[in-house]
């Protein structure tokens, strides 16, 4: 016995040698010794609660018999009935506080209602037992030294049931009660112990099978089915999935065990489920699914293989979104108590794949240390190049035309958006693609330029696609494309609109699925670039003729930058002329002195065909004949003439200060007299600015 049962059976032998005189009595209290024996050999409640009726009906008179138990983390009372005189009716759902069973334990007192009927207190509670033919009830509270369990409560058909000595003696009854109760707690909370120990001890036995599978190995699909039989042993299932998600969204099987291996290997899900969800059970398939766009039979072909139910836990390997799904050919195999047994099983499978990935990255980072060598002269003298011819891509202009073209490609620069840059030959197309590309988070990666116009049909494909070896007559080693070459980077497609339709269906293949195959290969590449696209032509009428297809134009018009031509920005003229011949003095050695006013004049009045590429020409042209000294109309050997152009467009050569000074003076507003930045905004030094600042006598 413990200290306690045995200061009960104390008090049972001092109320024995009380009333040793009445042997009802005494034998009343022997029972109870009797009772407490048999509650005292009940190890669950269920047993518990089952015989607990049975034997206090020896020793207690009740037509009604319940009790409460309180749960002091939720303070909770959960009741239950163990007998009544009909059919027992669950007691009605009351708010803790509210409730006699809470007031008992709260009080820690017995409650003696001789006369239900005349009980104000307890409304609700008092109408269930008047409802179950109570006339008096005696509530008991149920303690132990350690804590307070909750209630016991006898009910009697008759009024006045329960006098004095009946109450005490109750108390020994429920003292009884609460030390079996609280047994049976006690031993369902140690063989708890004991599973949770047990399941612990389990899954660190089959933690280190798994590490001892998944440790020599690269490719994580090679021992997939023995990860599977591994965790089957913690988790059972009937097949084991391992998915990942690509660039485009698409939920892609990377892995499966043989009993999963019939599984559709890309899956194109409704966008609205693509969350952060870190695990999903699904009881039933026959029932509760969640949408896939691709292929729509998914879940048909799924539950024709006989799976009913499973598990999935979300995980990431190096930014990599995973997923691992355990399915089930029974409905309601998994619960969520299983979820952190699964994602153990993940974290395994991460950290492989984590290995996998390092893996393939030093491979292909030793792939491109090759390419990079043979390409790293290459791009520097082209780089160089550029940088001469072009100022090294400065935007230059001031004009609100231009800031447009300006605000526009700063604001797609920062994403990942396919461009379409639409405008007259000459206006700077590929400029504008080079300032979205160095803007960019591909900065780093290669900016690749390919015009379509320049190559006939055959030779564009393999130059675009690359090739195999074989794959043509001549083709005897195998080359990369422009696409693998500007991985990491941006590809931009000049005079897109010359694309063969044959070219046209392989590439909307990379715009779509981002993944494209050499000529005369078999294997699929991903295609990790940016597309920017430029066309001097109407795409929608060459669409309406059948020469382009309407589905690529859709997806190269994600985004279009329309570029002005040059005689619609005549403000740019000047400041665009100081560049050139700053950078043709830097090729030649010997810059010209300058422009005559009435060069100046003929820049700005004639029409410009060629644009900005045409402009540059003149001037490279008039700084050779002119020998270092000013370029006058003559040297730039243009028509004086300017057809096809507003009337209200010509400026006049007594207008030319004043067009200069306007300018100076939005620059200076515009940079809130920051005479660096106003400098920049005209694309001139802040030496020439301050020149004619004095000119115009503005300092």
């Amino acid at each position: 016995m413990t200290v306690w049962q045995k200061k009960i059976y104390s008090e049972c032998m001092g109320f024995r040698a009380q009333f040793e005189a009445g042997g009802t009595t005494a034998a009343r209290y022997e029972a109870l010794i009797r009772v407490s024996e048999v509650l005292g050999a009940c190890r669950e409640p269920s047993a518990l609660f089952q015989s607990l009726a049975r034997e206090l009906r020896r020793v207690v008179n009740f037509s009604f018999l319940g009790l409460a138990l309180y749960d002091e983390r939720t303070h909770t009372m959960e009741p239950y009935v163990l007998e009544a005189t009909g059919d027992p009716v669950p007691p009605p759902l009351l708010a803790t506080e509210e409730s006699l069973a809470y007031w008992v334990v709260q009080h820690q007192e017995a409650v003696v209602i001789p006369v239900v009927e005349d009980e104000t207190r307890f409304p609700q509670a008092i109408a269930y037992m008047r409802d179950q033919g109570m006339r008096s009830i005696c509530a008991l509270p149920l303690t132990t030294p350690q804590r307070r369990l909750g209630m016991l409560l006898a009910g009697n058909r008759e009024p006045r049931a329960y006098a004095a000595e009946d109450v005490t003696f109750l108390s020994l009854v429920a003292n009884q009660v609460a030390l079996a109760i609280d047994d049976t707690l006690n031993f369902t909370a140690l063989q708890q112990s004991l599973l949770i120990e047990r399941q612990r001890v389990q899954n660190l036995e089959a933690s280190d099978e798994l590490l001892r599978a998944l440790a020599p190995v690269l490719d994580i699909r090679e021992v997939f089915p023995r990860v599977s039989q591994i965790a089957s042993g913690v988790l059972p299932h009937d097949g084991l999935t391992l998915t990942f998600h690509d660039q485009d969204g698409d939920v892609v099987v990377h892995a499966a065990s043989d009993e999963a291996g019939a599984f559709t290997t890309r899956l194109k899900l409704d966008p609205s489920r693509l969350h952060d969800d870190t695990f999903a059970i699904i009881d039933d398939l026959a029932t509760d699914t969640f949408p896939v766009v691709e292929p729509d039979d998914f879940w048909e072909r799924t539950r024709a293989a006989g799976y009913r139910s499973v598990l999935i836990v979300c995980l990431k390997a190096h930014e990599q979104q995973l997923g691992l799904q355990f399915w089930a050919k029974q409905p309601r195999a998994f619960d969520r108590g299983q979820v952190s047994v699964a994602r153990r099983i993940a974290d395994h499978v991460a950290l492989a794949v984590s290995h996998q990935q390092l893996a393939e990255t030093a491979r292909q980072a030793a792939e491109a240390r090759v390419q990079a060598e043979r390409l790293e002269a290459r791009v520097r003298s082209l780089s160089d190049e550029l940088a001469l011819k072009t100022g090294g891509g400065r935007m230059v202009g001031s004009s609100s035309e231009w800031q447009a073209v300006l605000k526009a490609a700063t604001q797609v620069a920062a994403t990942e958006t396919t461009v379409l840059i639409v405008g007259e030959s000459g206006t700077g197309k590929e400029v504008v693609a080079r300032f979205i590309h160095r803007a960019s988070s591909r900065q780093a990666g290669p900016f690749v330029a390919l015009n379509c116009a320049a190559l006939p049909e055959t030779l564009l494909e393999s130059e675009l696609f690359g090739y195999e070896r074989g794959a043509f007559t001549g083709a005897q080693q195998a080359k990369p494309g422009q696409i693998e070459l500007a991985g990491g980077g941006v590809l931009f497609l000049d005079e897109v609109s010359e694309m063969s339709p044959s070219a046209q269906a392989k590439f909307l293949r990379v715009l779509q699925e981002r993944e494209f195959q050499r000529l005369g290969a078999t294997r699929t590449l991903k295609a990790n670039v940016r597309v920017i696209a430029a066309t001097n032509r109407d795409l929608k009428k060459a669409m309406d003729r059948g020469d382009f297809r309407e589905d690529l134009f859709y997806r190269l018009q994600v985004f279009d930058i329309k570029l002005p031509p040059l005689r619609d920005r005549t403000v740019d003229i000047f400041s665009l002329s100081e560049a050139f011949l700053h950078e043709i003095g830097q090729l030649f050695g010997r810059p010209p002195a300058g422009l005559t006013r009435e060069a100046k004049d003929l820049l700005v009045n004639y029409h410009w065909p060629g644009n900005v590429r045409e402009l540059r020409n003149v001037l490279e042209r008039a700084a050779i004949l002119c020998e270092g000294g000013l370029i006058t109309a003559e040297h730039l050997s243009l028509n004086r003439e300017r057809p096809h152009s507003p009337p209200d467009a010509a400026v006049s050569t007594t207008d030319l200060k004043a067009v200069e000074r306007n300018m100076i003076l939005q620059a200076l507003a515009d940079s809130k007299g920051n005479k660096s930045e106003a400098a920049a905004r005209l694309g001139i030094s802040r030496t020439q600015l301050y020149v004619r600042l004095r000119k115009h006598q503005l300092v």
